[in-house]
């Protein structure tokens, strides 16, 4: 029978499971930053996406939700996905030799960086609209998918990072809802582990990632201009004279 000490520290651990695992989605990017470290980025952005996931899946299964947990995670995001871009974004600029689209993919992830920490803060603040704008590991599945797709079709993946990184600046801070992004409509845990094997997928066999990657780019592109007319709709509405 366990003792009193023990079914302590038990409690302890369960109730901060969601939160260990948040933490050890980040810890292991480090690697990144070692030598040949860029080697390693695609596991590793699919790793972190896992466990970004997973996290939200054991505190709901667990019942462990807190304040607390949604913040640190969202502290984990605004560490780990301003990594992958910088470290992208500094090694396209030193493989170019200092020429423009290196300089110009360097800015760019820069932009989607500062990007990525304006939607970290404005979270942290409760009247911030919920739900608006795509998710910041959005933008790191479409990198994931870019890098991939440039390896099989053997083209220059800079200038379609630049606009990876200029248009997710802009979603990010977007004042509406992006509706249709898979992600964010996938709720049950399988369907969450069906999202990140999809991502695993596209990641180890070639002849899947052009489908995985059209639909995730689609449903990204189709919030995007609906969430926006809607918006809009929405905007001229409240503007229209009021007749009595």
């Amino acid at each position: 029978m366990p003792t009193l000490d023990q079914q302590t520290r038990k409690n302890v651990f369960l109730r901060n499971a969601a939160n260990i695992v948040s933490i050890l989605g980040v810890l292991p990017l480090s690697i990144l930053f070692a030598e040949h470290g860029y080697e390693y980025l695609l596991p590793l952005i699919v790793y972190n996406n896992i466990m970004d996931d997973l996290d939200g899946v054991l505190a709901r299964k667990l019942n462990i939700r807190s304040k607390f947990g949604a913040m640190l995670d969202n502290v984990c995001d605004a560490i780990s996905h301003p990594i992958f871009v910088f470290v992208i974004g500094m090694h396209f600029f030193q493989q170019a030799n200092g020429s423009a689209m290196g300089s110009v993919c360097m800015a760019g992830g820069l932009l989607a960086t500062v990007a990525i920490i304006l939607r970290s803060v404005s979270r942290l603040d409760p009247a911030s609209p919920a739900g608006a704008g795509s998710p910041t590991n959005e933008l790191i599945r479409h990198i994931l998918f870019v890098i991939v797709l440039s390896q099989i079709f053997k083209f220059a993946p800079e200038p379609f990072l630049i606009v990876v990184f200029v248009m997710h600046a802009v979603t990010m801070l977007v004042p509406f809802r992006m509706p249709y992004l898979i992600r964010s409509l996938t709720k049950s845990a399988f369907a969450i582990g069906l999202v990140n094997g999809a991502l695993a997928l596209a990641w180890l066999v070639p002849y899947a990632a052009p489908v995985i990657a059209a639909l995730f780019i689609g449903a990204y592109f189709l919030s995007f201009v609906t969430g926006g007319l809607h918006w809009l709709k929405s905007v001229d509405a409240k503007t229209l004279p009021q007749h009595s």
